[in-house]
């Protein structure tokens, strides 16, 4: 492995005792989003750089993209195809490096455009993958999607024949992730990572986003890192969680306790990287100064927070996501074709997605404890593995219960915490 990168960069923190913490950051203006860049790289926490970018890239609109930039109007996020090579090396001037790395996120289930567009100014780290940027996200067919992201991944990996150790995260981890089990996303951010291997990446990243409960997070964590040493023996490879995705709290002393959980999990899990959000996630985008605001939280958090791996093998959040790689991986030698007969049988079926492409037997709620329970496995292979505990009929008000339910455990007013984050703040 060569000694610069995304992937590399993020090794050398964690070896020298360092959480990389990143923001999800996306502004349409090139001044706008260099002075991101810049603000990201100079806050007080180790960080890399995030493009992300806006929903007509993502959905290859590109021709409503353009206009938007010919007309100055402002989009939700970058570009970065429309912008042109000339105005995003501009953005970046003095800033992307080695030790300043940055990620392109678009969340795309055809993102060859894309790839090309960062390739042509110098970068080399993206994410996504063919099964969680396609199920939660659009219409597009999981069968295009993988077809798409083959043909992606071996784009970007032709940078490795110039020395360039080119990055891939997947998104797997994160997919739908507010109601899944953490078995499901464990196992699909494994199967995504192995696809991106197969189709020639050698350095990635495997997600996994914060849940509804603690111990249950670091058991899911520990299960994914047994599961790449298992299944990427030759990869430079390493972990990043996510902030909760699902509704934030709505007040400050929640979101930013939610956030200082999530650094915490991170840290203490043996994982490298960490994805913030920020105290305004639950009422608009957040400005860049609550970005780096989040940032610097979340490395003061990690900086006091000892590493306590759990063993990654004895528990059933493993056990379900080993026994749902191996069903896949015996479906098919081409790992894409396994992923949809594994779809397709409801080997793999993501709860409350509503994809046509996903069976949509599974079912699952959260336990009087906190912990996110399968109540039906469908037709997944998990008889005898999942503690299957069936819920009664799940309304609509029980869905949206549910799903608010990490804010209001958060919002909750706690004096001891709520003074413990005023004197933590940077």
């Amino acid at each position: 492995m060569t000694g610069v990168g995304f992937g590399a960069f993020v090794r050398r923190a964690h070896d020298a005792g360092r959480l990389v913490v990143q923001p999800r950051m996306g502004m349409s203006g090139p001044d706008r989003m260099r002075a991101g860049l810049l603000a990201t790289r100079d806050a007080t926490a180790t960080t890399v750089g995030t493009i992300t970018l806006d929903s007509y890239t993502r959905v290859g609109d590109l021709e409503s993209a353009k206009l938007a930039v010919l007309e100055g109007v402002a989009l939700n996020g970058y570009p970065l195809v429309s912008h042109g090579t000339a105005t995003t090396l501009e953005v970046l001037d003095g800033i992307h490096g080695p030790d300043f790395p940055v990620q392109v996120r678009h969340g795309s289930a055809a993102p060859r455009d894309i790839f090309r567009a960062l390739m042509a100014v110098g970068l080399d780290a993206s994410e996504g993958g063919p099964v969680s940027y396609c199920l939660p996200y659009g219409r597009v067919p999981l069968g295009e999607s993988v077809a798409h992201w083959a043909a992606s991944c071996e784009l970007l990996a032709t940078l490795r024949e110039s020395g360039a150790e080119p990055h891939l995260e997947t998104f797997g981890g994160c997919v739908l992730g507010q109601l899944c089990p953490p078995g499901l996303l464990v196992a699909v951010s494994v199967l995504e990572a192995m696809f991106f291997h197969r189709h020639g990446v050698r350095s990635i990243s495997v997600s996994y986003a914060q849940q509804t409960d603690p111990r249950q997070d670091a058991e899911a964590v520990a299960a994914l890192r047994a599961l790449c040493a298992r299944f990427l023996p030759d990869t430079e490879w390493h972990v990043v969680v996510y902030a909760y995705m699902g509704l934030f709290p709505e007040t400050e002393h929640g979101a930013r306790r939610l956030l200082g959980k999530a650094a915490e999990l991170a840290v203490a899990s043996g994982s490298e990287r960490l994805i913030v959000k920020t105290v305004a996630e639950s009422r608009r985008i957040p400005t860049v100064a609550e970005n780096v605001a989040a940032l610097e939280y979340a490395a003061q958090v990690a900086a006091r927070t000892p590493r306590a791996p759990l063993d990654g093998t004895g528990t059933e959040t493993y056990a379900e996501a080993s026994a749902l790689v191996d069903a896949v991986l015996e479906l098919d030698d081409d790992l894409g074709a396994a992923l949809l007969t594994a779809f397709d049988r409801g080997f793999l079926d993501v709860p409350y997605c509503l994809h046509p492409d996903n069976a949509g037997f599974s079912r699952s709620h959260i336990d009087g404890d906190g912990r996110l329970r399968w109540s039906d496995i469908g037709r997944m292979p998990l008889d005898g593995i999942a503690d299957v505990r069936p819920a009664e009929g799940i309304t609509s008000a029980d869905l949206l219960d549910s799903l608010s339910y990490v804010r209001r455990s958060f919002d909750r007013h706690d004096p001891q915490d709520a003074t413990v984050l005023e004197r933590a703040r940077p």
